[in-house]
């Protein structure tokens, strides 16, 4: 397979320009583009310039809303409820996570949930907007049902992913970014388009057995929960997966579970919804980046 490097920017302004084309606004199509080549920038090629094209077509069945804002319907000094107005995700995102932020340094903390959005691209990149204001920041959503549950044979939930960034000294910083699934669907679409088959863990068939071939998942199987088994652990993805079910879906009163929208079916709105969080450490004990630098020297340190 051949390969080619393009800068950033280059590839920013190409996804903007098709968004633009099927009329998105150019700041929505912007907020798009940033998340979309950060995931690909991180390594995350499932959540980059790869899902560009689920993107377009949102829009252009017009199941996207291509203008407008979101609206907070509810708030206090500490916590926000918003209508995502059915727009891109990432506008939702970004509106969302930086109202935590300015709650966060009014009062110590800012949680934020909202129901109307749609996919936002990579979940750690709204953990790690608090980074940039010295802050603890965490962002979860909830999928189309794309995972078997322990025990189970049919999808109940979606990879569900859960991010966490804090921040350490000199500008270092701890980044988690993770599904609840043993892994994002997109590896195993891509797995299927090499022709490769997939390790043991990731996925099971209709059945509910685990398997290693890409096509039985995407036809009919799903993912399994991390931790794979119910005897390797994977009732502990699962019972993750239930949690950002309750921070995004019932929490913000969106779609939750065998509720939202079949993966890539638009025959009716995502509704997805969204739970964004940043935290202070000044509210709390002092010298919290220089024990966050501690604990990462103490991993960074370990004989491999």
């Amino acid at each position: 397979m051949s390969r080619c490097l393009i800068s950033k920017a280059e590839v920013q302004g190409f996804i903007e320009r098709c968004m633009m084309a099927v009329g998105t606004k150019q700041h929505h199509a912007r907020s798009l583009a940033e998340v979309l080549v950060e995931g690909d920038y991180r390594g995350h090629y499932s959540h980059g310039l790869n899902r560009m094209d689920m993107y377009v077509k949102d829009i252009q069945s017009g199941i996207c809303a291509k203008d407008g804002e979101p609206v907070v319907e509810k708030e206090s000094a500490a916590t926000a409820l918003v209508d995502g107005k059915n727009l891109l995700g990432p506008v939702v995102g970004n509106f969302c996570m930086n109202l935590a932020i300015k709650k966060a340094k009014e009062v110590g903390i800012g949680w934020v949930v909202a129901h109307g959005s749609n996919h936002y691209g990579i979940a750690g990149y709204y953990a790690m907007q608090a980074l940039q204001e010295n802050m603890i920041g965490m962002s979860f959503t909830n999928t189309s049902p794309l995972v078997v549950p322990t025990r189970g044979k049919e999808c109940t939930l979606g990879t569900n992913p859960i991010s966490m960034a804090a921040p350490a000294k000199d500008g270092d910083s701890f980044v988690l970014d993770m599904a609840t699934s043993a892994v994002a669907l997109g590896k195993v679409e891509l797995h299927e388009r090499r022709g490769d088959p997939i390790p043991e863990g990731w996925g099971c068939d209709p059945q509910g057995k685990l398997t290693t071939d890409p096509k039985r998942v995407l036809r009919g199987g799903g993912l399994v929960p991390i931790g794979g088994s119910e005897a390797t652990g994977g009732y502990k993805g699962y019972g993750l997966g239930m949690m950002v079910e309750v921070f995004c879906g019932i929490l913000a009163g969106a779609a939750f579970s065998k509720h939202v929208r079949t993966w890539k079916v638009t025959d009716r709105v995502a509704n997805l919804g969204q739970c964004f969080v940043a935290i202070n450490p000044e509210n709390f004990a002092p010298g919290f980046t220089d024990r966050m630098s501690d604990l990462m020297s103490i991993h960074r340190g370990l004989d491999p």
